[in-house]
């Protein structure tokens, strides 16, 4: 008896990497099921969990150079204040601008140094208190509790109105 030649009885290769048998059994009712089940559940799933390991569209378009860790204004918060000088520059370049539109459609001159004192005086004399009486009676309310842990603690406690005066001037910079 002669020993069989391998080379020639082994398997014909159908051309694909990987044996698609599996697949081809699978009846369209599986298959399809299967592509719900991954539409369906495990895609969104993986969509939340990079929404939540990334922040989502918060961080979308930040970076180095994004603009997105600016804060808005507090509501009821102190506006910041302007140096005076810089005020009374701002509002005579604008004037100016103003007056050269004005001569530019034929129209009387403006008086800048007139019009920039009228005003720079409107909103020096309409200029907001430094704090609300909200934000005092807050900071004053912090500062009596935290005086009453102190007492707890053994410490000598605080003037009360200087401490609130003292943080207020902190706050303001």
């Amino acid at each position: 008896m002669c020993p069989i030649d391998w080379s020639v009885n082994q398997e014909k290769s159908n051309g694909y990497a990987v044996a698609v048998g599996l697949v081809m059994t699978l009846s369209v009712g599986v298959k399809a099921a299967a592509v719900l089940i991954f539409t369906g559940v495990v895609a969104p799933l993986v969509g939340l969990g990079l929404k939540r390991v990334t922040g989502g569209w918060d961080a979308y378009g930040g970076g180095a150079f994004a603009i997105l860790r600016d804060q808005p204004a507090r509501k009821g918060a102190a506006p910041q204040s302007t140096d005076p000088a810089i005020q009374a520059a701002e509002v005579r370049q604008m004037l100016e601008a103003k007056a050269a539109r004005r001569e530019e459609r034929g129209e009387p001159a403006l008086d800048v140094e007139a019009e920039s004192a009228r005003l720079l005086a409107a909103a020096a004399e309409h200029a907001p208190a430094a704090h609300d009486d909200e934000l005092r009676s807050e900071v004053r309310q912090l500062v009596i509790a935290r005086n009453e842990r102190r007492r707890r603690a053994g410490l000598e406690p605080l003037d009360v109105e200087a401490e609130t005066e003292r943080q207020l001037a902190e706050l303001n910079g």
